[in-house]
């Protein structure tokens, strides 16, 4: 189990999927705004001078020496909504990031935003 706290121990790890190979590297958490627990993370990937970030869930996610394990195929993860290394994530693209991992999107009981980055 991730703990919070670990959080800021994370960026710059490399992610890796189930079958051990590279996604690219962590760039920031984003956590659940009804629970404080982390549920996703920006991976920065592609070519020096085309980079983006795409996002990935948290659950069943593993951090070991150096890296961070998620339980989505590299494939799936590298097909995922992106945004830019400098953009901020708008609330209205939360729910494509969710309906691209087959998860439920629920707001907030007044229309809150689901993810806030760490």
């Amino acid at each position: 189990m991730i703990r919070p706290a670990d959080i800021r121990e994370w960026r710059n790890h490399e992610v890796v999927d189930p079958q051990g190979r590279k996604i690219g590297m962590l760039e920031a958490i984003y956590v659940d705004t009804a629970t404080d627990r982390p549920a996703m993370a920006t991976i920065r990937t592609g070519l020096p001078t085309r980079q983006r970030l795409v996002f990935v869930p948290l659950d069943e996610a593993v951090l070991g020496p150096g890296y961070v394990r998620v339980s989505h195929a590299r494939t799936k993860v590298r097909k995922a909504p992106s945004i830019g290394t400098d953009d901020v994530l708008p609330a209205e693209r939360e729910e494509p990031i969710f309906q691209h991992y087959d998860m439920e999107y629920r707001p907030g009981v007044n229309g809150e935003r689901r993810l806030a980055r760490r």
